[in-house]
């Protein structure tokens, strides 16, 4: 029997566990902000504050997502699992959504799905991205995972199928793969399926029902994952800024943005702000968020110069920080101004390589692109992934102050997934091993 205070607990407890949830590409919003304020350790090896690890069905660069008690990630099997070498037979790949124990690392399930041919095959700078680079998200009930060409795929938290639906099948016109993650907004799953039809979806999260659609060329190009900002769905695209309706996915206003003719990572906002940026002549713009149709002139806050290309930055405290190859950038959020900008002795970005050795076989080339993760942020330390493996972690402030340096002995596998971090812990993904940091 369930008495009144039972309840009372049991309510409370489950509120707790979903407050401190990290349920989608860089948590609540994509900020890449801990929904909490208990600390995470700053310091860790093989040997200290690692609580567990566990080797994943195969490789992938998607993020791990914390739901309550469980890790929710993806991965790919059959095919080029360890690099071009050992490709094999392409008809043979899947696509997995892994449900991970949190206490443990135990895996509890292990959904799988065949990939729908003709897949694009695995090598040159297709082999930085792969078959697993968009992240799931989750409202609590359902877990939501794109696998690209292989469509949106719904399940209970116990691996129950619930729904699956088509987004496209094209390839990546210039072979660099797909990897946008899905979010949610109340009960319409947005799913970006820019490459794969240049077209974002909204979908109901409950029986999978196509409710719009918003197909342009304009995103072409684009990688990023959205955003909400205010009323608005925000995302950056090659030379633009558009904010969506997220309810209709009719188009409301657009704005003067990079000047580039790729975006790889994402916008990040404040609410009332929408903040894109990039390299190799793209620059970086603010733009106040709302209006409708061109809003350039009156809604660009201030353009800057290059930013970072791939990570997407933190938004702290009204500063944007980043970490791109061995140089760590702070930026004043308001007018665009330079805090600081310092050079890292012994950066983390990996070597530049054009073709890659694959997820599985070793140190990865940067392909000119430098680091992949984008930074999180906890009590006030932000952390680093390298894709060599070395985590940096940094206080927040006006003067670059890095308070360690972290790797895990004896991987030596990619490392191009954001971190997640959930009631004091963090979690960290290797190409092929999932890692729980706490104290």
């Amino acid at each position: 029997m369930i008495t009144r205070f039972s309840l009372l607990v049991l309510l409370s407890s489950t509120f707790a566990a979903t407050a401190a949830d990290w349920a989608r590409f860089r948590g609540p919003n994509g900020s890449g902000i801990a929904p909490d304020d208990k600390p995470v350790p700053v310091e860790w090896s093989a040997t200290k504050n690692l609580k567990w690890k566990t080797a994943l069905p195969g490789p992938g660069s998607s993020s791990p997502i914390v739901v309550g008690d469980r890790i929710f990630v993806t991965c790919w099997s059959g095919y080029a699992t360890d690099g071009p070498q050992s490709a094999g037979d392409i008809t043979a790949l899947k696509r997995h959504l892994v449900c991970v124990d949190r206490t443990t690392g135990k895996i509890l399930w292990d959904k799988s799905v065949p990939a729908k041919q003709p897949e694009e095959p695995y090598g040159g700078m297709f082999a930085q991205n792969g078959y697993a680079s968009h992240t799931p998200v989750s409202d609590g009930k359902s877990v939501f995972a794109f696998f690209g060409k292989s469509g949106v795929h719904a399940f209970d938290l116990e691996g129950k199928p619930l729904w699956q639906a088509d987004v496209g099948d094209w390839d990546d016109r210039r072979n660099w793969g797909s990897a946008s993650s899905p979010i949610l907004h109340g009960d319409i799953l947005i799913v970006p399926a820019l490459v794969e039809s240049q077209t974002l979806y909204g979908f109901d999260k409950n029986t999978g029902k196509q409710l719009w659609k918003a197909p342009s060329e304009g995103f072409a190009g684009t990688w990023g994952t959205p955003v909400l900002a205010g009323a608005d769905l925000a995302i950056a695209v090659p030379g633009e800024v558009w904010g969506f309706n997220p309810d209709t996915g009719k188009l409301r206003w657009y704005a003067t943005g990079l000047q580039s003719d790729s975006v790889c990572n994402s916008v990040v906002t404040d609410g009332s702000a929408v903040y894109a940026m990039s390299e190799r002549g793209g620059g970086s713009v603010a733009i106040k968020a709302g209006g409708k149709g061109d809003v350039s002139a009156t809604n660009t806050l201030w353009t800057g110069p290059n930013g970072s290309r791939i990570a997407t930055p933190i938004l702290w405290e009204d500063r944007l920080y980043w970490i791109s190859g061995s140089i760590a950038t702070c930026r004043d959020a308001k007018t665009g101004a330079e805090i600081y900008s310092e050079r890292i002795e012994g950066g983390t970005a990996a070597p530049s390589s054009g073709g890659g050795q694959g997820f599985g076989g070793g140190r990865r080339g940067g392909g000119g692109g430098g680091d992949y993760a984008s930074p999180v942020v906890a009590n006030g330390h932000l952390y680093h992934m390298g894709r060599r493996g070395e985590v940096l972690v940094v206080k927040l402030g006006p003067k670059f102050e890095l308070i360690s340096r972290n790797t895990i002995e004896g991987d030596t596998s990619d490392r191009s997934a954001t971190p997640a971090i959930s009631n004091g812990q963090l979690f960290l993904r290797s190409a092929k091993t999932l890692y729980c940091i706490g104290e």
